[in-house]
């Protein structure tokens, strides 16, 4: 009796796509692989905002914003031995990573092969745009005309973001916003004013849940800074606060 072998047509396998943080965050994971459809996603493509960014000895880890979903951490290893090339991202520079999606413990990431400045804000646009392009290779135009909405809808708000920050000539941005505040001071400020109709305003504790890709040491230092400059004030005690141009806003 002759047997029949069963032979599985291959994945595709994608070269770099680029992907926004939240598709990356809801890519689903076959064997160990991740999936768009029929093909296999290796390489991805994001851009976004530093928001913070810890050193090791052999590697540096980066939190990457690009305001539609929550950040993702990206890990790029150190050359140990020509270390000198390996250049470093400051909270608030705007950067393309291209790397490799990892799931490790059900948390995913980017392992880095590159992070490069935005040096051309338009540049934010322009990712997005390839986004939509590429999932509507992938989609056909039933996804394109969904994504695009979403996609267009998202490349506002990051424009609105960025027009507060200050392109310095090696492409780090300042991140001073109309209002003279910084990045982080600003994103605390607009939380205690979206929570201060309450009664007693917005609890330290439930802050730092608003805004979980910050350290607990810069809150601290964005509430003092906030107090002391009279945006924002205590309200039952020193753990509760409320935004003075509340009432007038």
């Amino acid at each position: 009796m002759q047997c029949l072998t069963l032979i599985r047509p291959q994945r595709a396998t994608l070269q770099i796509l680029p992907c926004t943080v939240s598709q990356l965050l809801s890519v689903s994971e076959v064997n160990d692989a991740f999936v768009i459809g029929d093909c296999e996603v290796n390489q991805v493509s994001v851009v976004g905002v530093i928001r913070r960014f810890v050193p090791f000895l052999s590697n540096i880890q980066y939190s990457v914003d690009d305001m539609t979903g929550p950040p993702i951490d990206v890990k790029q290893w150190v050359n140990t031995e020509d270390s000198s090339v390996m250049s470093t991202f400051a909270p608030g520079t705007y950067v393309k990573v291209s790397g490799s999606l990892r799931n490790l413990k059900g948390q995913r990431s980017l392992l880095a092969n590159d992070i490069r400045c935005v040096e051309d804000l338009n540049e934010i646009t322009s990712h997005m745009l390839e986004v939509v392009q590429s999932h509507m290779q992938l989609f056909g135009n039933a996804f394109g005309k969904a994504a695009d909405m979403n996609m267009n809808t998202t490349a506002a708000s990051m424009s609105t973001t960025v027009q507060g920050y200050n392109m310095r000539s090696d492409g780090h941005s300042e991140g001073i916003f109309q209002n003279g505040l910084s990045t982080i001071l600003d994103q605390v400020l607009s939380v205690i004013r979206r929570c201060s109709p309450h009664d007693v305003g917005i609890s330290f504790q439930d802050l730092r849940k608003h805004l979980g890709y910050l350290n607990i040491a810069d809150i601290r230092e964005s509430l003092d800074f906030l107090v002391n400059e009279g945006h924002v004030f205590s309200t039952i005690d020193e753990h509760h606060f409320k935004s003075t141009d509340y009432e007038t806003s």
